[in-house]
């Protein structure tokens, strides 16, 4: 394979309008891939939620077929488990104006999932002693976090975890454009972290780091966050993020397809095609093929719907953390109000979710997001109950995206509120 090309960054200035169609944006595909209630619940409801009505495998066709049709999707597949008891339903098509179905066990880009994933191997560290959450970022990586306001001496591995650095969220597209030339401009170029972080720090701070001891600190959502993240892992252990991950998660629960991709660009089969309708664009784009280098620590996994559910079922059941690190990861502060206006209760803790469910109690999990691509999960406290969701078909348009998130939102609440049975 061709060596991926290095993405020329220039300095460009970025407008007022488009900041606010950006931030939007990610308010809505970051909903989409951590929302699952269609209404808040009060604080002190139950943990977990009943199990009031049943779901047969037909009817999980017909949510599905229903949902795609609201969303306005290519291609969707759900994976629904109570105990050991599964049923899958997909609707759509894998391949544009093919009408091939859509493949079970497909490969997917997991895209945010990934955060959880990272958020789980710093944890584990820290139970063993070779770091701290109060640790700052300055502790580890002296100097990178630096600039324009941005203090790492401030910044603790908490405050990253959880998004309360207040690092802003730098998105590629600032500089190499977010039209569908752009992207087939640039779907293979090759951006380190550390090129990602120092273009970062460009940019002043959106507040000062939060204190841990603050119960509603500020809050917003940064991908930065992780990248500095899994370069502290690699300071602390010798290895990449990916070598840990794989070393520490993905072997020792058996995820057979879940790994870091690095460059290659290509997925394994079986998988889908994803779709994303870019801005000023009618037209479907295929993002399917593209280099994710820059999501790195913060969202390049690759992986299936089975494997997401066994690594969140281990997680949740306490087999990858002691029960302090699990607990710290649930410790969650609210979100900020572009979130909590259009997603009430929502909470963050470190690279796990909370959302309440209609039917009382809330489900667990995160997501991800990329052009074309959808993945959201939901799991009971417990791990034993879960849905995980992926689908094809995004677009940048806003008004569209929310319905999409309004049209999932409503399915994951019937298949977290309800009996999964044959």
């Amino acid at each position: 394979m061709k060596a991926p090309a290095t993405a020329p960054f220039i300095t460009t200035t970025t407008s007022a309008k488009k900041l606010r169609l950006r931030g939007l944006a990610a308010a809505a595909a970051l909903a989409l891939a951590v929302t699952g209630g269609v209404a808040a619940v009060p604080a002190a409801a139950s943990s977990h939620a009943p199990l009031d009505t049943s779901l047969s495998q037909d009817e999980l066709r017909s949510e599905v077929a229903r949902t795609i049709r609201e969303a306005g999707f290519i291609g969707m597949t759900v994976e629904v488990r109570d105990g050991r008891r599964r049923i899958h339903a997909r609707a759509g098509e894998a391949e544009l104006n093919t009408g091939r179905p859509l493949p079970y066990g497909a490969e997917f880009r997991a895209g945010s999932v990934t955060k959880t994933f990272l958020a789980t191997v710093v944890l584990q560290l820290a139970a063993e002693g070779r770091l701290s959450l109060s640790d700052t970022v300055d502790t580890w990586l002296p100097g990178v976090v630096h600039g324009n306001g941005n203090d790492g001496r401030r910044v603790t591995i908490r405050n990253l975890l959880q998004h309360t650095s207040g690092i802003y969220n730098y998105d590629l597209t600032e500089d190499l454009g977010d039209t569908a030339a752009d992207f087939e401009r640039t779907r293979f170029y090759h951006v380190s972290p550390e090129r990602y972080v120092a273009t970062t720090m460009r940019h002043k701070p959106d507040f000062p780091p939060a204190d841990p001891d603050d119960p509603e600190p500020d809050w917003n959502y940064s991908n930065p966050n992780y990248l500095l993240a899994g370069m502290i892992i690699k300071k602390v252990t010798g290895k990449s993020w990916a070598e840990e991950v794989r070393d520490r998660i993905i072997r020792p629960v058996g995820l057979k397809d879940t790994y870091a991709p690095g460059d290659d660009p290509y997925l394994k089969q079986p998988y889908a095609h994803t779709y994303h309708r870019f801005p000023g664009s009618a037209q479907w784009t295929d993002t399917t093929v593209r280099n994710v280098s820059w999501a790195d620590a913060a969202g390049s996994l690759v992986s299936t719907e089975r494997d997401l559910d066994r690594f969140f079922a281990a997680l949740l059941g306490g087999r990858l953390l002691p029960a302090a690190q699990l607990a710290e990861m649930r410790k969650t502060v609210p979100v900020n109000a572009d979130f909590e206006m259009g997603f009430p209760g929502m909470r963050y803790g470190l690279g796990l979710v909370r959302q309440p469910l209609s039917c009382g109690g809330y489900r667990w999990g995160h997501g991800g997001d990329l052009e074309g691509g959808t993945v959201v999960t939901g799991f009971s406290p417990d791990g034993r109950r879960s849905v995980v969701v992926s689908a094809s078909g995004t677009s940048s348009d806003d008004e569209e995206s929310l319905r999409s998130v309004k049209a999932v939102q409503g399915l994951l609440d019937r298949v977290m509120c309800g009996e999964v049975r044959r």
